[in-house]
């Protein structure tokens, strides 16, 4: 199968299916339409917190599927093989959402911003998550990018979000599903600016992440009622986990300053429904802050400050290694070692085509 698209089942994350690309044959595509190749991209939790999240966030809209399957959006590179929208030319490299497909169409143009996929289906999405941009040269920093770009921009979002407000008046930060690199990445900046953090992880992860320095302590979840935490205390959770959640509120209470929801890298974990002590969670959706700095900072100096912090982690990180996978079996494998928990968390999984 020379053109392809990998399916999820939105009723279980775990079930794929390799299926026939439905893209169109570059002859084939309607006015204002570009047929792209991918290239490659990277598979993460948030990934998974994608398709989890898919049918309250509108994740599921990215790319058109079958009925009761998704095309998870993952980040990456695509070459433009054929075009009929003006001024875009085959051969046009590009970074941003991609399908876990071989091709794809958008009905790409031109903004002052870059590139912007204005197919009707993504209509009422972020308009930051339609946003491409030109990559027109293969760099040894691609692989990063693909990998880091959402996470750590996610990362940098929350740390600027928490900072504005002063981090709530907390003198600690603790981090759900710490060893997730969106987690590593808002550590990172925690840690910087001198705000102590508690990681919460899987006892497989504990040794890698004190290991990082950047934690004032780790522990295991079944050790979230006798950790040593200095109060008061923001919540980051990116686990999604009721039973972690509610514990965490049953024992710290009034003395949670805020309690952010970010993600669901453990996606599978039951809701729990029980009213919970302390403040009410609080959603933080990254394109919300978006928009709020773009209209502060303009997009310009936006991209200025986002692009010198990943520098940063990225150099702050020898320990981040990246493993590549090939094809559709590549990206097969990826989605089902995150999918279960199983990707190391100092390990990036790139799928090359």
């Amino acid at each position: 199968m020379t053109r392809w698209d990998l399916l999820i089942d939105k009723s279980d994350l775990t079930r794929t299916q390799v299926a026939p690309s439905q893209a169109p044959q570059a002859a084939d595509l309607a006015e204002g339409q570009v047929l792209l190749a991918v290239e490659r991209f990277a598979v993460t939790a948030n990934n998974v917190t994608y398709g989890a999240m898919g049918d309250a966030f509108g994740y599921w809209k990215f790319f058109p599927a079958p009925d009761g399957f998704g095309r998870v959006p993952v980040c990456g590179f695509a070459r433009v093989e054929a075009s009929r929208a003006e001024g875009i030319d085959p051969g046009l490299r590009l970074v941003g959402y991609l399908p876990m497909s071989s091709h794809f169409v958008a009905d790409l143009v031109r903004t002052r911003g870059g590139l912007v996929d204005a197919a009707p289906h993504r209509a009422q999405l972020p308009p930051t998550y339609n946003q491409y941009a030109e990559a027109p040269d293969p760099a040894a920093s691609d692989d990063h990018r693909a990998l880091l770009r959402p996470l750590f921009g996610t990362s940098w979002l929350i740390d600027d979000f928490l900072e504005e407000a002063g981090d709530f008046g907390a003198k600690t930060v603790i981090l759900t599903s710490a060893s997730s690199k969106t987690a590593l990445g808002l550590a990172y900046r925690l840690q910087q600016r001198g705000v102590a953090v508690v990681g919460l992880t899987s006892p497989r992860n504990i040794a890698f992440l004190k290991g990082l320095g950047w934690f004032a302590a780790v522990a295991a979840y079944d050790e979230i009622e006798t950790v040593a935490v200095e109060t008061p205390v923001v919540i980051v959770d990116f686990a999604g986990d009721a039973d972690v959640v509610g514990r965490l509120h049953r024992r710290f209470g009034d003395a949670i300053a805020h309690s952010a929801i970010v993600g669901a890298t453990h996606w599978e974990a039951p809701p729990d429904g029980a009213a919970l002590p302390g403040p009410a969670r609080a959603l933080f959706f990254a394109p919300d802050q978006i928009r709020k700095r773009f209209a502060e900072w303009g997009a310009e100096d936006f991209d200025r400050r986002f692009t010198a912090n990943l520098a940063a982690f990225i150099a702050a990180s020898p320990w981040l290694k990246l493993r590549t996978l090939s094809g559709a079996d590549g990206a097969v494998q990826a989605w089902d070692e995150t999918v279960h928990g199983r990707a190391a968390p100092d390990t990036g999984l790139i799928v090359e085509l």
